[in-house]
C-alpha cells in the first residue's frame, strides 16, 4: 500500500510518499515535496492546487492520502488558507483522504517507533511530519 503524508504549515502542503510492503517501509522519489499558495487563496489557486495533487497522486500510483491533524484554535492552529487546502484534498472523489488524530498517530508510534533519520531516506526536514503521519498510519 502506498499513502501520501500530508503536514499542512500555514499556507504550504508538505508531503511525503511511503509504501508498505512486506513489513518494510520505502521513500520513493517523488517530483514535489509541497505545495504552496499565495496568501489570497482564490478559488482558481485551489482548484489548481487540487489538480496539480490529483495528477502526481495518479502518477506514483498512491492508494490514500493521510492528514495530520491539526488544532482549530491555540498556538498550533492551522491558517484558513491551511483549511481550505485540506477540504480540497478531502474533496478529491478519486482517492481515498483521512484525517488522522494527533492521539492516533502518538498512540501509532509509541508502539512502533520510527527509526530513521531524514537524511537516510532522503527527506528535508520539514517533511518530518508528514513522513510520521503516513508511517504511523501504515503500523495502525
Amino acid at each position: 500500500m502506498r499513502v501520501c503524508g500530508v503536514d499542512f504549515k500555514s499556507n504550504e502542503a508538505n508531503i511525503c510518499l511511503v509504501d508498505l510492503s512486506q513489513g518494510l517501509f520505502d521513500v520513493p522519489d517523488c517530483r514535489a515535496r509541497k505545495f504552496t499558495i499565495t496568501d489570497g487563496a482564490s478559488t482558481e489557486q485551489i482548484r489548481q492546487f487540487q489538480r496539480q495533487f490529483v495528477k502526481l497522486m495518479d502518477d506514483y500510483k498512491v492508494d490514500k492520502i493521510v492528514i495530520r491533524e491539526r488544532p482549530m484554535k491555540g498556538k498550533f492552529a492551522g491558517s484558513a488558507v491551511g483549511f481550505k487546502m485540506e477540504a480540497a484534498l478531502q474533496l478529491i472523489e478519486s482517492l481515498e483522504c483521512e484525517v488522522f488524530t494527533a492521539a492516533a498517530m502518538k498512540e501509532s508510534l509509541k508502539r512502533n517507533p520510527v527509526m530513521v533519520s531524514m537524511k537516510e531516506v532522503g527527506l528535508k526536514q520539514f517533511q518530518e511530519p508528514a513522513f510520521q503521519v503516513a508511517c504511523a498510519y501504515l503500523n495502525k
